[in-house]
C-alpha cells in the first residue's frame, strides 16, 4: 500500500507533531484546569489574530481549487471559522472579562506575527500544495489532540469545552480529510522542487505551532 503524501509529511515533524498533540495545554483543557486568566486568555486573544490571516488562506485554497465540487467544502468550512468560532471567541472574551480595549491593546506576540505572516505569504505567493501544507498542519494537529482529550473533557465551563468540540467529532474529522485528500493530490504532481517546497512549508507551520502553545505560558 502506498504511504500517503501526508502521512509522509506528519512523519518528518517526528516528535515536534507528538509534542503538539500532547501538549500541556491540551491536557489542562480538557481537565478544566487550565489558567483561564493568563493561559487562557493570552492563547485566546492571539489566537483571534489568526482568524483573518487564516481566512485569506482559505479563500485562496478555495479560489486555486479546479471545480466547484472542490471548492464546495472549503467554503462551508469559511462559513464555520467565521460564523460559530468567531462566535465562541466574542463569548469567551466576554466570560473571561477581556474587553474590547485589553483586546486592542495587546500587541501581536512574536509568533503570532509569524503565523499571520506565513498564512499570508503563502496565500499571495505558495503553490495549492504549499497553501493546502499550512492548513493541513493547523486543522489536522487540533483533530489529533482533540480527539485524544474529547472523551475525558469537563463540561463545567464552554470556554474551555467549546474549544475542545470544535476540533473534535465526525464534521471536523470531515474538514481534515478534506484538505488531506487535497494535498496527497497535489503532491502526486509535484516534481521534487515542489515536495522540497511543500515539505519545507509543512514544517515551519509544525514549528510554529508548537511555539504558540508554549508562548501561552510564557515560555
Amino acid at each position: 500500500m502506498t504511504t500517503r503524501f501526508t502521512d509522509e509529511l506528519r512523519l518528518k515533524a517526528g516528535d515536534q507533531w507528538n509534542r503538539i498533540i500532547h501538549h500541556r495545554f491540551t491536557k489542562e483543557l480538557a481537565a478544566g484546569t487550565i489558567d483561564r486568566q493568563t493561559v487562557m486568555k493570552r492563547y485566546l486573544i492571539q489566537d483571534h489574530r489568526f482568524l483573518d490571516s487564516f481566512s485569506v488562506l482559505l479563500a485562496s485554497i478555495i479560489a486555486h481549487l479546479p471545480t466547484l465540487q472542490d471548492r464546495i467544502p472549503g467554503a462551508q468550512f469559511l462559513a464555520v471559522i467565521t460564523g460559530p468560532e468567531n462566535t465562541y471567541f466574542e463569548r469567551a472574551f466576554q466570560a473571561l472579562g477581556i474587553s474590547n480595549q485589553e483586546r486592542h491593546n495587546t500587541p501581536d506576540a512574536a509568533v503570532t506575527t509569524k503565523i499571520c505572516a506565513l498564512m499570508r505569504n503563502v496565500a499571495m505567493n505558495g503553490t495549492l500544495a504549499e497553501m493546502l501544507a499550512v492548513i493541513t498542519v493547523c486543522e489536522w494537529s487540533y483533530l489529533s489532540w482533540g480527539q485524544l482529550v474529547f472523551h475525558e473533557t469537563k463540561r463545567d465551563d464552554f470556554v474551555t469545552y467549546e474549544w475542545v468540540d470544535l476540533h473534535s467529532g465526525d464534521d471536523f474529522e470531515r474538514v481534515v480529510e478534506y484538505f488531506r485528500l487535497h494535498l496527497d493530490r497535489e503532491g502526486a504532481m509535484l516534481d521534487e522542487a515542489g515536495r522540497i517546497a511543500c515539505e519545507n512549508r509543512f514544517l515551519e507551520a509544525v514549528q510554529l505551532e508548537e511555539e504558540f502553545f508554549e508562548y501561552a505560558y510564557g515560555d
